[in-house]
């Protein structure tokens, strides 16, 4: 049984563009694109704002071809301790392959119906100076983008052209819209499209502060990797060909800046928040569900597990986990309306421990920036606080940076220092000096003589003993 459009709840041919997303993988898919198809389904204006999705990568292009193959539908399965739903997605109405040229993509953006453009590109894809957090000029794609402003190759470069577009051809200029799990990714993303326009034309880096909008945004959804054998797996289970099928938890949570420059879907109509500061939300959700999954995956990945259900079903595991969130980052939080913390730390270790769900170790470290771990540890650091949890989940990232497991079995770092971390790592052993010395990936933290003692004792035990034994040295303390 193939997909077809006429099952969908919504007649899809009268449904328009009115969104270019770039960075079109699993996570859009599951997300966006969910409240997106939700919202055609109950209201005809949302029929306004379909999506044309766009990958810049070489990587992306199987994905790309299988979904144009299909029209853009494809299959998302959801799923929890309690069983599964199977949603046909319809709100993706067209895509572009951007890795070889960004031509077609720049000509969707300068369409009048498109009043956003969205980004799920990671952290890697804004192109920031890793110390600083503000964009990288001396980057490749970036410094290619400044020679070549009319061909650029990044997405901060394809966002500029596209506004300097818009206002060479007076039209209004867009909402940039980031759905990544960056701290104020709304704010990250201005602050580099700004400077790239700078470079370009001091006149249009005031236009684009003027005119566009940058939003801040917190998103949340469990969505593994696609697996090769997916597609097999649906056909059999259901009889349905997808080559592109996906899968993710039930939860979904979706906050948003309600600031737009030529107005919005009404996402609130199937359950996301449109709210005047995201902060506390983005926080909560950085602090307590992000760097707890990289403790989680850091630790379960030297200790040999492979999922993320596997690691957190171990109880020192889930221990640290839980002590992490209560006694560490928890308190760096400030009160967060409408949300119950300490229900919303629970919801998390079941999150992580559902069986329906397999997401694995290597995602969550392939996908989640060492700043997970770092803005809560200068903050305990500033408060004069203790952090030994932070430390031992900064040592397991500082050890599996070595490029293998506590077993001696291959790790792959999906970094793009990967290279001189992993020389450093070996270099150092168990002595974090020369990993903390790298100042693109620690600033002047690494210099921190408090850091340095926190983390040097866990990093032994983990050389010496492994990640177990280490969590059970823990807790003989006490403090698990």
């Amino acid at each position: 049984m193939r997909l077809d459009a006429a099952a969908l709840p919504y007649d899809r041919a009268r449904a328009t563009p009115g969104i270019v997303h770039i960075g079109l993988g699993g996570f859009h898919r599951a997300h966006m694109a969910r409240y997106a198809h939700d919202l055609m389904a109950i209201d005809p204006d949302g029929l306004g704002w379909g999506i044309v999705g766009a990958g810049l990568r070489e990587a992306d292009r199987p994905l790309l071809d299988a979904l144009a193959r299909q029209d853009g539908l494809y299959t998302l399965t959801e799923r929890d301790a309690g069983g599964e739903t199977l949603t046909v997605i319809g709100s993706i109405l067209r895509v572009i392959d951007a890795s070889a040229s960004t031509a077609a993509l720049l000509d969707a953006i300068a369409d009048p119906a498109i009043r956003i453009v969205s980004l799920t590109v990671t952290e890697h894809g804004y192109c920031l100076d890793r110390a600083t957090r503000r964009l990288d000029m001396h980057h490749d794609a970036i410094a290619h983008d400044l020679m070549r402003p009319h061909d650029p190759k990044s997405a901060i470069g394809v966002i500029v052209e596209a506004l300097q577009r818009r206002r060479t051809s007076g039209l209004p200029a867009f909402t940039a819209l980031s759905c990544d799990n960056i701290r104020h990714n709304g704010d990250v993303l201005a602050g580099a499209a700004l400077a790239l326009a700078r470079a370009r034309d001091p006149a249009l880096a005031a236009w684009i502060a003027r005119e566009a909008r940058f939003p801040n945004a917190m998103v949340d959804r469990i969505t593994p990797v696609p697996r090769p054998t997916d597609a097999a797996a649906l056909r059999s289970r259901t009889g349905i060909e997808d080559a592109a099928p996906l899968m993710a938890e039930t939860f979904r949570q979706w906050v948003i800046e309600d600031r737009f420059a030529g107005g919005r879907p009404a996402w609130e109509e199937v359950g996301a928040q449109c709210v005047a500061d995201v902060a506390p939300y983005e926080t909560m959700k950085l602090r307590l569900l992000n760097a707890s999954h990289l403790a989680v995956a850091g630790l379960g990945q030297l200790a040999g597990f492979t999922g993320i259900a596997e690691a957190i079903g171990h109880p020192l595991i889930r221990r640290h986990m839980e002590a992490l969130m209560e006694r560490e980052t928890g308190p760096t939080l400030d009160a967060v309306p409408g949300v119950d913390l300490p229900a919303y730390r629970r919801s998390l270790v079941e999150r992580f421990a559902n069986p329906a769900i397999p997401d694995t170790v290597e995602r969550v470290n392939a996908d989640a920036p060492l700043n997970y771990l770092l803005d809560p540890v200068r903050e305990r650091l500033a408060a004069g606080a203790g952090l030994p949890l932070l430390a031992l989940a900064l040592a397991a990232w500082l050890r599996r940076a070595r490029g293998e497991n506590e077993a001696g079995g291959p790790v792959p770092v999906h970094h793009p220092l990967a290279g001189e971390m992993r020389a450093r790592a070996i270099t150092g052993g168990p002595d974090p000096a020369p990993l903390l010395a790298m100042k693109a990936l620690f600033g002047d933290l690494g210099a921190d003589a408090r850091l340095h003692a926190a983390v040097a004792p866990w990093l032994a035990s983990l050389y010496e003993v492994g990640a177990i034994a280490t969590l059970d040295r823990a807790a003989t303390r006490g403090l698990l």
